[in-house]
């Protein structure tokens, strides 16, 4: 039996590719190699991986192919999202259609940047392109992170935005306008998707938290600073730490002890969201706010 040419392990091949280290269409059919797409394998000794199955989708894609979609944001870092199918954008009109692979006919130029050796879409862009895909919630999250990555700006996002004619440029601009820099999570990004639906004012992330002599003390999660309130999320990874639990409890007690009213959600309150935005707007109506009562259903 031939051995399997080095070359061949730990990626994915065409059989043209193949065929050059000597392993032939018929070879392929054998038990030693399994399909990843039409016309692409690999051997069954490489695993399938998200990075596997974007390389070897592009093996067969035309030229000016780019990642685009939600698979452009897995390959960004977001794992928010689903690795399959692969979602790839073409201006081609060539007929390269396979199971496991969608396939974006876009009008114009592409443009793609490089990012680890795979031609993908800008982040502005697959912001419009992932709102044909997520709800307007998911897609808060995405616009957060990315702003919180680096990859793009609030204003770059919104012009962007209000500039597109893509699909799913609508709801872009509904949900752009929302997104803020500085969000660490996406539960926070969640946190203030419901308090903005509630009719709460937005409150603000991350900002420094100073004491009377204007030296930073903290960072508050999502800060009302008019009404000295900080609504935090404490997550699964704190309530399994406890050194975390108390450098918290610790830093809680002296932001208390500066006038600050802080508001802790965790993950169990989530399943009772309405609740979450009452004791919010009880917390700023202590403190005096006299904006209107939460509502919901819209």
């Amino acid at each position: 039996m031939r051995v399997i040419p080095p070359e061949l392990h730990g990626r994915a091949f065409t059989p043209a590719q193949a065929a050059r280290f000597g392993v032939t269409r018929r070879m392929l059919q054998g038990r030693r190699f399994a399909q990843v797409f039409r016309g692409v394998h690999r051997t069954v000794e490489t695993p399938i991986s998200f990075d596997l199955l974007v390389r070897g989708a592009f093996l067969v894609m035309p030229p000016d192919a780019a990642l685009s979609h939600v698979s452009n944001l897995r390959w960004r870092g977001y794992d928010g999202v689903a690795e399959t199918p692969i979602h790839i954008s073409t201006a081609s009109r060539l007929h390269v259609e396979r199971p496991g692979i969608v396939v974006h006919r876009r009008q114009g130029e592409l443009s793609p940047l490089d990012m680890a050796g795979v031609p993908i879409l800008g982040p502005d862009r697959t912001f419009v392109d992932v709102a044909t895909q997520l709800e307007e919630r998911q897609l808060l999250r995405v616009g957060d992170w990315l702003v919180r990555q680096g990859s793009t700006d609030v204003y770059a996002l919104n012009e962007y935005a209000r500039k597109s004619h893509l699909d799913g440029v609508q709801r872009a601009r509904r949900v752009a306008p929302w997104v803020r820099p500085r969000v660490d999570s996406p539960r926070e990004s969640d946190v203030r998707w419901i308090l903005m639906k509630a009719g709460l004012p937005i409150p603000e992330p991350n900002p420094p938290i100073v004491d009377d002599h204007g030296v930073q003390i903290a960072k508050g999660d999502l800060t009302y600073a008019e009404y000295r309130v900080i609504v935090e999320h404490d997550g699964w990874v704190h309530e399994r730490d406890a050194r975390q639990r108390q450098r918290d409890h610790l830093r809680r007690e002296l932001l208390e002890s500066l006038g600050w009213r802080l508001i802790v959600v965790t993950t169990e309150d989530f399943k009772n969201e309405r609740a979450i935005a009452w004791r919010v707007y009880e917390a700023l109506r202590e403190r005096g706010y006299r904006g209107p009562r939460p509502t919901f259903g819209r």
